[in-house]
């Protein structure tokens, strides 16, 4: 069926717009239109004429305009899925208990509807560098007194409390740093900040990141500690994600994300196997006893060993040989030089 407008069908729609009726002489007095209701403004399916049916238009309120797209949304749903993953098993490391991160939601919302939906809380001020701006990493009372609780050796008990003390503020700071890690790790795919701390508050009033109507990503995530859990969130304005708005595209993201991690793969593998301690044991032979002769040993005792005293002695490493030399002095210290490494 043809989806072209007859002439009967245009002079139709202009007529309406017009507010004419084609077919009669003089135009007939309208009714007063009714008022629109008080709020954003909704636009409803209008009806064409001779059309199909009614075109639908999408709602867009312009006092909350959208920043980023779905697709740079969910670039950073992945990322932050990541820090969870590794925030929860760093802090579960530091903490000695299980400690779950689950990331519950991602949107885009006006700063100052964000600071309404937070209750009482501990927020840090964080910088981003070379990203410009602050940001906020906020955590409810209830984990903060938690997390402190098992640091100090305790069961992890939450308190009613919303003031941190002098000693509990360095906690604090401790375990926040150690939770600035895990975000840069999970961010490297898109850029290689290093966060740090600009101040800590209490109270939402005194943390102003961002004007009021600005918008900001806020990701809020689940936190479990053993039996306990609240919420805890992390507040990034526009402004500071706008130069790499276009390195959250998910297909650029993907492609250079395998060879970047790679890379840090790489760096952080040599760097814990460099800095690993192994135990070094050099064997001088071996020999064969009773359960009782074992028994009857004796200081000052002498064991016949099943090597000749030219033979070369073995290193071993953790419990595998792996290297062949023979015993030396340096200065009142027995030592063993290495002559050649065992094949495997």
């Amino acid at each position: 069926m043809s989806e072209i407008l007859s002439q009967a069908e245009i002079e139709a729609l202009l007529s309406s717009l017009t507010g004419e009726d084609p077919g009669a002489g003089a135009a007939a007095p309208e009714a007063p239109a009714p008022k629109a209701p008080a709020g954003p403004p909704i636009f409803a399916p209008a009806t064409i004429p001779g059309s199909k049916g009614a075109v639908a238009y999408e709602v867009y309120d312009f006092r909350r305009p959208d920043k980023f797209s779905k697709d740079q949304l969910r670039t950073l749903q992945m990322l932050h899925e990541t820090f969870a993953r590794l925030a929860g098993s760093g802090l579960s490391a530091f903490l000695r208990t299980p400690v779950n991160i689950d990331l519950i939601s991602l949107e885009q919302v006006p700063y100052e509807e964000y600071l309404r939906s937070i209750n009482q809380s501990v927020f840090t001020i964080l910088s981003l560098p070379p990203l410009s701006g602050q940001a906020v990493l906020e955590i409810e009372f209830g984990l903060v007194f938690t997390m402190i609780d098992r640091v100090l050796g305790g069961p992890g008990k939450a308190l009613s409390r919303n003031v941190l003390t002098d000693i509990e503020r360095p906690l604090v700071r401790q375990m926040i740093e150690r939770m600035f890690a895990s975000l840069k790790s999970s961010w490297e795919g898109v850029v290689i900040v290093n966060p740090g701390i600009e101040g800590m508050e209490t109270s939402a009033q005194f943390v102003q990141i961002a004007p009021p109507g600005d918008i900001v990503v806020t990701i809020l995530f689940e936190v479990k500690i053993g039996s306990q859990r609240g919420a805890m969130s992390l507040c990034i304005p526009y402004l500071v994600l706008k130069p790499i708005t276009t390195k959250l595209s998910a297909q650029k993201w993907f492609a250079n994300s395998s060879r970047k991690q790679s890379l840090s793969q790489k760096r952080i593998l040599a760097f814990q196997v460099n800095h690993t301690t192994v135990d070094c044991s050099v064997e001088l032979g071996k020999a064969q006893t009773t359960i009782g002769g074992f028994l009857a040993l004796k200081v000052g005792d002498v064991i016949r060993l099943e090597r000749e005293t030219e033979e070369d002695l073995t290193l071993l490493v953790g419990n595998v040989p792996k290297f062949q030399g023979k015993p030396a002095l340096q200065g009142k210290k027995l030592v063993f030089t290495v002559s050649q490494p065992i094949e495997p």
